[in-house]
């Protein structure tokens, strides 16, 4: 029986980090003949056969958010954010072929007329909020600074223009009452079908390389189609019901239950503070009322993951800071992408 490499791998000769802030198509069927041969001269044994299974989930590490040029670039404090990150985070995939189980991509995934894009809502003066800069508060909806745009209540409400203004009430003070932020109006990204919405080039090429090397399949998890909730946890909608009470989303439990099942869960992508933090955020709640020490089996990789920060606009460094602390202290392993698994605490080959 092949036994489960422990060591890292050197990274295969078509990987080229200066192609990450490109997009380009990969070529499947020459990474596809590459994989199998990898394989063979490295020894790898089918994923199947793991005796430690593991999981990394790349939380979406998007176009839309990973390219400069693309609408919601998370440039860190750095400038360069997102495209060190995923660097790092293909090199990690590289390194690690041999250890890494499965690969679970998420996809940010929208349609243009969403709650959190310009055109749901309007003001007195028939203008839409300028996306990035606006944030609505309860306050706001109240007052009637913003309202939803009665003319996409036709597509998102059978007509139905008050019982849509009447959700969005209900969905900001539910933001409200639970301390979340509040809904901010971005700029129209991760549209289905644009290139935006498409894994970077180079995440790609390595996910696929993986799959084929180690005969697993890249399990894909789509998130943020329902129009009337934001959703920057995979794992679960901002919020689930509506104005009456009725459910209009639900917490994504399949998911949650799968990785659960995995022995060591490791999490990147972007952004940390949203998608990234709000996805550990609710595992940890599940995590929590299961069985808390099960936070020791999650891995987070902090040089694989970037803060919104938009210069002389919105800054969240400190609170993604502040969540991961949260999530080190109760049980949460905080690593860098350079340090080979081996020598992670908790983990054993």
């Amino acid at each position: 029986m092949i036994k489960q490499t422990t060591t890292q791998l050197p990274i295969p000769p078509h990987f080229d980090a200066k192609k990450l802030e490109t997009v380009w198509r990969v070529p499947y069927q020459q990474r596809a003949i590459k994989a199998k041969d990898w394989a063979k001269q490295h020894h790898l044994q089918p994923a199947a056969k793991d005796k430690t299974r593991i999981c990394l989930m790349a939380i979406d590490v998007q176009n839309t958010f990973c390219l400069p040029d693309f609408e919601l670039f998370v440039a860190g404090t750095s400038g360069q954010g997102a495209i060190a990150d995923n660097i790092r985070l293909c090199e990690f995939i590289y390194r690690n072929l041999g250890l890494i189980t499965e690969i679970a991509p998420t996809m940010d995934t929208h349609t243009a007329c969403q709650i959190f894009h310009p055109v749901f809502w309007i003001n007195d003066r028939g203008e839409h909020p300028i996306p990035a800069a606006t944030t609505i508060s309860l306050d706001d909806v109240q007052k009637g600074v913003w309202q939803v745009n009665p003319a996409i209540a036709y597509s998102l409400a059978n007509g139905n223009y008050l019982a849509l203004q009447k959700h969005a009430l209900h969905y900001v003070k539910k933001l409200s009452d639970e301390g979340k932020y509040p809904l901010t109006v971005w700029p129209y990204h991760a549209l289905l079908g644009g290139i935006g919405h498409a894994l970077v080039s180079g995440v790609e090429e390595a996910l696929f390389f993986h799959n084929l090397a180690r005969n697993s399949q890249t399990r894909f998890e789509i998130k943020g189609g329902n129009p009337l909730t934001e959703n920057y946890s995979v794992l679960r909608p901002e919020v689930l019901e509506g104005s009456d009470g009725r459910p209009i989303a639900q917490k994504n439990t399949r998911f949650i239950q799968k990785l659960l099942e995995f022995d060591v869960v490791i999490i990147a992508g972007q952004a940390k503070s949203h998608c990234v933090a709000w996805t550990i955020e609710d595992l940890l709640s599940e995590i929590q009322v299961q069985d808390p020490k099960l936070a020791q089996k999650v891995y987070l990789l902090e040089d694989c993951t970037s803060p919104v920060v938009v210069p002389g606009v919105v800054d969240f460094t400190a609170q993604a800071n502040a969540a991961f602390q949260r999530f080190a202290d109760a049980g949460m392993h905080i690593v860098k992408s350079t340090e080979p698994l081996d020598t992670w605490s908790g983990i054993s080959f």
